[in-house]
């Protein structure tokens, strides 16, 4: 288990301090075309390297990666980003957590559950394809009747604990998902994004720290500090029932409050993977109903 801070952190000062020691211990100094030198102690990137390729003082970084009271400018931030090679998803990131190092402590706000519209439940029991709602922390809140089919006894469990990144730490979830290691680290990325957006949420502390405690693949991922905010992709799963299936995923944000997102996954049109579709929907009994929180 590792021994960096797990948890999410009402102090985004440290969680910012974290973001940047993960990313410059990640660079080694011929990646940014320095001379690595004998007799080095640290991983990566010196602090003053760092600094020095940013065009900021040694000092005034130390203190960031610190988590000191410092507050740096939209260039500064932008110069980092650009000597650390960020993503723009990763420079996105430091921004957010700049801003929210900046902004003075606020009192406990009240957080109202997650909820599914009727509308929206209505759009999924008349949708073909698999679909879930999922919640910003990866709570599956609803489900088509399809989608049952392919998550099966998953949709039985308490809501607490109808999480994708629950399902897929599990230890039989290599029998089922392939790729399921590749799919818990992106998960684990896209679940980091939306914390630090409201790191003082309940279920985010409660969520990293059940999933830290029982899973040190998980725990190793977090420290990572990685993100990603991902709005498509592709899944493979093997099917109890009709096999193989690869389909490809998006993700829609609902009207209204930011948070829940649609996901429909879809086979080509005419392919094996529909053909195997067509048989699940087939097989299922829609007397199951639909999911429903």
């Amino acid at each position: 288990m590792t021994d960096a801070p797990l948890a999410p952190t009402d102090d985004p000062r440290r969680e910012l301090a974290e973001f940047l020691r993960t990313r410059r211990t990640r660079l080694r100094p011929e990646d940014v075309g320095l001379e690595p030198g004998p007799r080095r102690r640290v991983a990566g990137l010196r602090r003053e390297e760092l600094a020095l390729l940013a065009g900021v003082s040694s000092d005034y970084y130390q203190r960031m990666e610190q988590g000191r009271d410092v507050r740096p400018s939209e260039q500064v931030l932008d110069a980092l980003a650009r000597a650390l090679g960020f993503s723009a998803e990763e420079s996105r990131h430091l921004h957010s957590l700049a801003a929210a190092a900046r902004t003075p402590a606020r009192a406990a706000r009240r957080y109202e559950p997650e909820e599914v519209p009727d509308t929206t439940q209505r759009l999924l029991r008349t949708m073909p394809s698999p679909a879930l709602v999922v919640g910003r922390h990866l709570d599956v809140l609803a489900w088509s009747p399809l989608a049952g089919a392919l998550l099966g006894e998953f949709t039985q469990l308490p809501l607490a604990e109808r999480n994708l990144l629950s399902l897929l730490l599990h230890p039989e979830a290599d029998q089922t998902c392939p790729e399921r290691a590749a799919t818990v680290a992106e998960l684990t990325a896209m679940l980091r994004a939306q914390v630090a957006a409201d790191p003082g949420n309940p279920r985010a502390v409660e969520l990293v720290g059940e999933l830290a405690v029982h899973s040190d693949e998980f725990a190793t991922l977090w420290a990572r500090h990685d993100v990603a905010e991902t709005t498509r992709g592709r899944m493979r799963v093997n099917h109890p029932l009709v096999g193989e299936l690869n389909l490809d995923w998006d993700a829609y944000p609902l009207p209204g409050t930011p948070g829940p997102m649609l996901i429909v996954y879809t086979a080509v049109e005419g392919g094996p993977d529909a053909e195997r579709l067509q048989l699940l929907a087939g097989l299922h009994d829609p007397s199951q109903g639909h999911g429903v929180p």
